[in-house]
């Protein structure tokens, strides 16, 4: 059993430094979502990981659709404005806000405003 920790804790950098411009990806967003956006997936490149850590800036109107959560998730704001739903309950967030979103919850974002809506968004990976 020590000797398996010891293999794993070596094959694990000490740390991992991601550009953001190197994992910038321009898709429509996720679960059905509507318009388009840019998807910053920083902590796909992490070997071992244990959370995610993503950026998303949703264009003008776009959605990430309405879907249950699996884990506990965060919604950070960055820039922009928008509205986030979660059971059917919705709240306006601008920068410097969170939403702490739960485990099972029926959760989505609508960007609002003239600027595009950026997010940081973290929550565990779940293990399958």
């Amino acid at each position: 059993m020590i000797g398996l920790l010891i293999g794993l804790l070596a094959a694990v950098p000490p740390m991992v430094v991601v550009d953001e411009k190197q994992v910038m990806v321009r898709e429509v967003p996720p679960h059905d979502g509507t318009g388009m956006s840019t998807a910053y997936r920083m902590s796909d490149r992490a070997p071992g990981r244990t959370m995610e850590f993503r950026k998303r800036a949703l264009d003008k109107g776009a959605s990430i659709g309405l879907h249950v959560l699996g884990h506990d998730e965060v919604y950070y704001v960055v820039s922009g404005g928008g509205t986030v739903m979660s059971d059917g309950v919705s709240a306006k967030l601008a920068p410097g806000m969170a939403a702490y979103l739960y485990t099972g919850a029926n959760v989505g974002i609508v960007q609002a405003g003239a600027e595009p809506l950026v997010l940081i968004i973290a929550y565990p990976v779940v293990k399958k």
